[in-house]
């Protein structure tokens, strides 16, 4: 975590227990949410997941990494809707660029939609750069929404 962010929650591993929560803010962050199998496959094939937590121990968010071959890439990094703009986000963004430092990663990679324009704005502020672009890549209400593919040089 950077100097000058002060912690807003605390950050510990994801585990199964938490499932429960973390559906719960998928749910109301997105309108094509993760299932819960997906999230179970990620912490059973040892993709590296990260809980923020407030002092009463509730969920506030959630991020996933994978790492392999130089290469991180951010999975999922959602906050609950209740919990924006305070600083939970870039807490668990600096947890997973440190925990892909800790894996031996040169890169840390990322797909966002443009239309969120928070996240977009969250990746510029840390240091992220636009290397392309996922055509289709999400489903949206009308078809299907591009994705910017996102780097950052660790």
């Amino acid at each position: 975590m950077s100097a000058e962010l002060r912690s807003v929650c605390d950050i510990r591993p994801l585990t199964i227990a938490d499932l429960p929560a973390v559906l719960s803010i998928e749910r109301a962050a997105y309108d094509f949410p993760w299932s819960e199998g997906i999230f179970r496959d990620c912490l059973r094939v040892g993709y590296r997941g990260f809980a923020a937590t407030g002092p009463d121990a509730e969920l506030k968010g959630y991020a996933l990494l994978s790492v392999a071959v130089g290469d991180a890439h951010v999975l999922n990094l959602c906050v609950s809707p209740l919990c924006r703009r305070q600083g939970v986000a870039t807490q668990l963004l600096e947890q997973l660029v440190s925990q892909a430092r800790r894996q031996g990663a040169d890169t840390l990679l990322l797909e966002v939609r443009p239309s969120n324009r928070g996240a977009v704005a969250l990746y510029d502020a840390n240091g992220f750069n636009e290397v392309g672009v996922r055509r289709r890549y999400y489903p949206a209400a009308h078809g299907r929404e591009d994705a910017l593919i996102l780097a950052r040089a660790l």
